[in-house]
């Protein structure tokens, strides 16, 4: 799942995805992975919470769970739509008959994703949704900016303050995953499984050294944007414009 999200409000700012699964385990892992492609998520355990929240977020898409402890997906998908009537919807559930999908569909869901799933199927299923409802694509240079830094996911350059930097192609993904992250802390453990893939057997010295070696190339005689936040992980946040 390292795919840039192409799709942004008219604002410029994140589409917004509400989440809905009575199964902590399965909403935790669906927010990360799309917090990670760079959606705003936030999740609901009920039917009743998930109207409130429809009513309150605002959410430009919804990934809904069929079986709720209240609600069924059915109802809630009413009152959702009641309040946001173009709203696109993809059903999450264990229910995979004919008669459920049909059930589902001409109910108004716009997809159907039957556990269990993968990550990556939902995140392309709910892309894919939201392109066809219209989403706005970003700047096709894939440039991603956090105050004076930017750095080009095409042609892989990396500037501050318009002088160019040069990294290797690990401090690159490094940087990449920071940016994506902008303001969020990021723990050692998320770094290792994003960046490397893989941990090191539970040798986190190496997302220290790589951090290390970043900041002499972003941060050395300039405002730093690299921290860290102890026995939490790293954020990276534009530095304070000069007076």
């Amino acid at each position: 799942m390292s795919v840039t999200p192409d799709l942004t409000r008219p604002d410029g700012t994140p589409l917004r995805v509400l989440v809905v699964d009575d199964e902590p385990n399965i909403a935790e892992l669906l927010q990360m992975a799309l917090r990670y492609e760079g959606f705003e998520v936030r999740t609901a355990g009920t039917g009743r919470k998930a109207v409130a929240a429809a009513r309150e977020f605002a959410p430009d898409a919804m990934i809904l769970d069929w079986m709720l402890p209240d609600y069924d997906g059915l109802e809630v998908l009413a009152k959702v739509r009641a309040l946001s009537p173009d709203v696109p919807v993809i059903f999450l559930t264990a229910r995979d008959a004919v008669e459920d999908r049909i059930a589902g569909l001409t109910a108004g869901g716009d997809d159907y994703v039957t556990k269990p799933f993968s990550l990556e199927e939902v995140v392309a299923r709910l892309r894919a949704l939201l392109r066809r409802a219209g989403g706005r694509r970003q700047d096709p240079s894939s440039t991603l900016v956090v105050g004076d830094l930017e750095l080009d996911e095409d042609s892989r350059d990396v500037t501050r303050g318009g002088t160019p930097i040069e990294l290797t192609a690990t401090e690159f993904e490094l940087l990449r995953y920071l940016m994506r992250n902008e303001r969020r802390v990021v723990s050692k453990a998320q770094i290792l499984d994003r960046v490397w893939d893989y941990d090191f057997g539970g040798n986190d010295n190496i997302v220290e050294l790589y951090i290390s070696y970043l900041r002499k190339k972003i941060d050395a005689g300039r405002e730093p944007m690299i921290h860290t936040k102890r026995g939490a992980g790293y954020i990276l946040k534009a530095a304070p414009a000069a007076p």
